[in-house]
């Protein structure tokens, strides 16, 4: 019977603890070198801070909506794409009805407008 190989100890301990230190020390480093919003936005010139702070809000509410709107889609038991298309083109229809309703109140204000002409009465503003 042929004798058993002998384990290679150091070489496992070396796998282990260089498999260790890139498992912690990776994500650390990459933690301890992305620069902080703070630190991103000290190295803005003035111009951009100043622009920066303008639309903050904003931003910060163009996000909101969208996480309300994502979370109302999730709520669906559809593909999130597939509900925010459906929802797009329910906005695209009541947009156009509105439009539609406005042309429609615009034509019926003229028709007073001539109806008055014609009567000789004073035309309303």
């Amino acid at each position: 019977m042929a004798a058993k190989k002998p384990v290679n100890w150091w070489l496992w301990s070396k796998m282990l603890m260089g498999g260790a230190a890139i498992c912690v020390g990776g994500p650390a480093f990459t933690y301890w070198l992305t620069p902080t919003d703070e630190e991103l936005f000290q190295k803005y010139n003035p111009e951009l801070q100043k622009r920066s702070l303008e639309r903050r809000f904003e931003r910060q509410q163009e996000f909101d909506d969208f996480v309300v709107k994502l979370k109302e889609y999730s709520k669906s038991d559809k593909p999130i794409w597939t509900v925010q298309a459906e929802a797009e083109e329910k906005e695209r229809q009541q947009r156009a009805s509105v439009q539609k309703s406005l042309a429609l109140a615009e034509e019926v204000k003229a028709r007073k407008e001539a109806m008055r002409r014609e009567a000789g009465l004073p035309i309303e503003k």
